[in-house]
């Protein structure tokens, strides 16, 4: 019943980097969610910066997944060669 990493090795990697890519874009998306609602609560207005900064958030996120793929699929190609 233990998991054999050895056997499961290129799964188990691949799983990592879904996971890693999934909560990067969850971390910024809800980071500047609530940054954009501690910003309407403070100024008084009625969901406008919680638009804009849910949008940054979505952004920032999509651009830092896709860093993350390029570098992960550089490392690959270094390690086949």
């Amino acid at each position: 019943m233990f998991f054999n990493y050895k056997k499961n090795k290129v799964w188990a990697e691949n799983l990592s980097i879904v996971m890693q890519l999934g909560l990067t874009m969850v971390g910024c998306i809800g980071f500047c969610f609530f940054v954009g609602l501690y910003l309407d609560r403070s100024l008084g207005t009625k969901g406008i910066f919680i638009v804009i900064f849910t949008l940054l958030g979505v952004l920032g996120g999509g651009n830092v997944a896709y860093r993350q793929i390029l570098e992960n699929l550089e490392d690959k190609k270094e390690h086949r060669e």
